[in-house]
């Protein structure tokens, strides 16, 4: 693909790219005219390694394509989150505003005309699958108003097909249904067969094969009847109808430039669809870090931003980000001499922006106690120093390492927030509201009804299943609930249940309002069902605010599916009416964070690396880039804290209370070199008293004096 060189160069109408250095530069407006002069480019792969600019850079490059005459609707950007496609859209736009005002020969004034940009296809991959298939559904076999199951009910639905085949009542051990649900997820996800999924990853439950071929496929017959998808779905029906040539051709032509943020947390089929929107790599540009690859449990292949440039002929483009806008430079050292001793990777040397800095710290204490008393002293002495609690963050490998931790801090009344709260689909209340509407836009979604049925007094299982009926037989109108007759409990609130319903059924019912209408028909059963029912009742007034960004009753409920906000119920506990409070959060929930001072506690081998994952070179690699990513969250200070022992239960009643520690296998002579030390309390000198305790007596020389 012969191209010109890039459009845009230094001076006036460029001066919005100023802010950008060099590398971000490069990439934002990597590209040029093509022979019908337009703009495009090949393929192009952006290495951003930490807190380099990743997001600033992708606008910009967004924002370019449009002042280089790119439709924004023929712009497909893909994301990991419905809140970094947000963000994205709002800064491109801004950009684009201020760009094309001063191509026009003006400033842009606050509250003028200037031009405003949407990005139609802007989303989750798993949002932007959803769209797609609605608008092909025809064309691949689904109903385009199907459901879209949530990770609960996929798993509630597994469970009565486990139930219903005979396997919950198997004389030896079966897996649960989130085991199973998480063993047919990997399976799609990675692609690889069934056997191998058991034997690397769920080698429990190996013995169980041909169980679980069997449990699946009624699980999916199960599905299709009730006409919905699971969230694994939305990427499996995408790639199988990408792997239709005509039917790919026409999604592709619908996009000039394909964008995808976070490339190293991509899946197999993920990287099959993008390979198949654009074989030729023409107008794809993916941006990622190696280094930040850490969610193989979710099926995110590390080789696909590895493999990404021989995938194409001529190889695609590769510039790499390497100033970082964070860290200061002894913490970007540290970190840089971690990864530089992993398998296989892009090199880099990030830079700091900033000048100065701590050397880290390795901090070498007596076991998990002192670990806590440490901790604890140093966020305080942190916070004396002017570091709010809340610029501070304690990360670990796994959620119940900070457990002692977290009972140290509430004797010593510091407020703390722990990452990793309930998500709005998890929590009851949430669920129930969710499961009418899903069921007024799907009447076939058997699920959904079933769920909301039994939210009526006296409606348990059967009745619930004699209603199903009821309106099946009436060709699936949900005004035919107005005929059925309910258990006594219900039949004084069923008339104004089935009123809801056929309201809600009625395609010419507008969708603002709705959610207020379920609402008022839900709060007295929630008064009901739950004790805090007032803190509930918030979390539906914040759902109705959701809704109204919606344009759709089916945009609200798939957004809500795929990517949904953290309930305020939840979140607002008593840390957050503090005037400060310290960060809890494993290293998963801390990617993309960053804080002042981090400490990193249990940086020891068993947990860095976690002991499940050190049997492979790819577990070991993921491991220490995760410790790589808890490394980097750091600003001004770090310290990674190594306890000598830890303390165990369950041990034989005059057995040890504790085991001893061994030092990670990641602090190298090459990381310890980057590293300061405080070592434990010095132990007591020889033939000294310890503090507090009286001095020694011989006491063998008074019984000899006896005598």
């Amino acid at each position: 693909m012969a191209l010109s060189e890039p459009s845009v160069v230094p001076g006036p109408d460029a001066s919005w790219l100023d802010a950008l250095n060099p590398e971000q530069r490069l990439a934002a407006t990597f590209g040029g005219r093509d022979a019908d002069g337009r703009f495009a480019s090949g393929p192009l792969l952006v290495i951003a390694g930490a807190g380099t600019g990743k997001t600033a850079t992708l606008a910009h490059r967004v924002a370019h394509l449009v002042v280089e005459g790119v439709d924004p609707a023929r712009i497909l950007l893909l994301t990991f989150s419905r809140r970094a496609a947000h963000e994205m859209t709002r800064r491109a736009e801004r950009l684009a505003a201020q760009a094309l005002s001063r191509r026009a020969g003006r400033m842009p004034a606050a509250g003028d005309d200037a031009p405003r940009l949407r990005l139609p296809w802007a989303g989750t991959f798993h949002a932007i699958g959803a769209r797609l298939l609605r608008a092909h559904a025809a064309q691949v076999g689904l109903d385009e108003a199907f459901g879209i199951l949530d990770r609960g009910d996929a798993a509630d639905l597994m469970d009565v097909a486990r139930h219903e085949l005979g396997l919950s009542g198997k004389a030896k051990r079966f897996p649960r249904k989130d085991a199973c649900l998480a063993i047919y997820s990997h399976r799609v996800n990675t692609g690889w067969p069934l056997e191998r999924v058991l034997r690397e990853v769920f080698p429990w439950c190996a013995e169980w094969a041909d169980e679980l071929v069997a449990l699946f496929r009624d699980y999916i017959a199960r599905k299709q009847s009730n006409g919905v998808l699971d969230y694994d779905d939305l990427l499996l029906w995408w790639d199988a109808a990408m792997s239709d040539a005509a039917l790919a051709a026409e999604i592709a032509a619908g996009f000039d430039h394909v964008l995808v943020d976070e490339y190293q947390d991509t899946n197999a089929l993920q990287a099959r669809v993008l390979r198949a929107l654009r074989p030729d790599g023409r107008g794809l540009t993916v941006v990622g870090d190696d280094a930040q690859s850490i969610y193989a449990f979710r099926a995110a292949d590390v080789g696909n931003i590895l493999d990404f440039p021989e995938q194409f002929d001529p190889p695609a483009a590769r510039i790499a980000l390497e100033t970082n806008y964070r860290s200061v430079q002894p913490v970007l050292d540290a970190a840089g001499a971690l990864i530089a001793e992993g398998r296989r990777q892009y090199p880099k040397r990030l830079r700091a922006a900033r000048s100065g800095g701590e050397t880290p710290a390795l901090v070498t204490v007596a076991d998990t106690r002192e670990q806590a008393d440490w901790v604890i002293a140093q966020v305080l002495a942190q916070r004396e120093a002017g570091v709010p609690m809340k610029r501070q963050a304690v990360l670990f490998r796994s959620s119940h390492h900070s457990d002692l931790l977290e009972v140290e801090l509430a004797r010593r009344n510091i407020p703390y927030v722990k990452h990793g709260g309930l998500k709005f689909l998890e929590a009851a209340h949430v669920k129930d509201l969710l499961a009418v509407l899903r069921w007024a836009d799907m009447p076939r979604h058997g699920i959904a009804a079933f769920r909301v049925l039994q939210l009526m007094p006296g409606m348990g299982p059967a009745n619930a299943k004699r209603a199903i009926e009821h309106v099946a037989a009436a060709g699936g109108a949900l005004g035919a609930l107005a005929g059925f007759v309910p258990p006594p409990p219900a039949r004084d609130g069923w008339p104004a249940f089935a009123a809801l319903m056929a309201t809600l059924a009625d395609p010419d019912t507008p969708w603002a309002g709705q959610i207020d209408a379920v609402s008022a028909w839900y709060r007295p059963l929630l008064e009901q069902r739950f004790d805090d029912a007032a803190v509930r009742a918030a979390d539906l007034d914040m759902l109705a605010v959701v809704a109204a960004r919606e344009g759709s009753r089916e945009r609200f409920l798939t957004e809500m599916t795929l990517d949904p906000p953290s309930a305020s119920g939840d979140l607002a506990g008593d840390p957050l009416r503090d005037e400060d409070w310290l960060v809890l959060s494993t290293v998963h929930s801390a990617k993309g964070q960053e804080w002042d001072a981090v400490y990193v506690i249990d940086v020891t081998d068993g947990n860095f690396p976690n002991e499940y994952q050190t049997g492979s070179d790819a577990g070991i690699d993921e491991e220490r880039r995760l410790l790589y990513v808890a490394m980097t969250r750091a600003k001004d200070t770090l310290h990674l804290v190594e306890p000598l022992r830890h303390a165990v239960v369950q041990q034989p009643r005059l057995g040890p209370a504790y085991v001893h520690a061994a030092r990670s296998r990641f602090m190298t002579r090459g990381v310890l070199a980057t590293l300061r030390r405080i070592g434990p309390p010095p132990a007591p000198a020889k033939g000294g008293a310890a503090p507090g305790r009286a001095a020694p007596v011989d006491v063998g020389a008074k019984i000899r004096a006896l005598f």
